[in-house]
């Protein structure tokens, strides 16, 4: 997959770990990724967890997922948090940003009030190889 960042000068500069939007040159395949909660491999919501527990839960369900389609970090185009606590943003983007390494998919955060069992967070992705 050929992919490419693209930013616009008369946009402000993006203030996380995200561009603007992605280009996707040669798409073979595309793959929506469903909303991945911090819940294990055996069911086990983390939802009394910190929120750092349950951010590492939640990449590492993405790992498996972006595995079992042949792709890794780098073929996600575009990613979607959903979080229930502001407050957890800046921490958020911190790990995001070690998770993910110098790739920055376009990238959108919704605050909500609630997610299923408790949880703190969902994230949900576009991945294209």
């Amino acid at each position: 997959m050929k992919s490419k960042e693209i930013y616009s000068n008369d946009v402000r500069k993006p203030a996380g770990h995200y561009c603007h939007a992605h280009e996707v040159d040669l798409v073979e395949k595309t793959y929506y990724i469903s909303g991945q909660l911090p819940i294990t491999t055996d069911g086990q919501a983390l939802s009394n967890a910190s929120f750092e527990q349950q951010v590492q839960q939640v990449f590492d369900n993405f790992d498996a997922i972006l595995a079992a389609c042949e792709c890794g970090r780098q073929n996600l185009v575009q990613v979607r948090i959903y979080i229930t606590d502001m407050e957890h943003w800046p921490l958020f983007d911190k790990l995001y940003s070690q998770w993910i390494g110098s790739h920055k998919p376009a990238r959108c955060v919704v605050p909500v009030p609630t997610l299923h069992h408790g949880c703190k967070l969902e994230m949900e992705a576009v991945a294209a190889r």
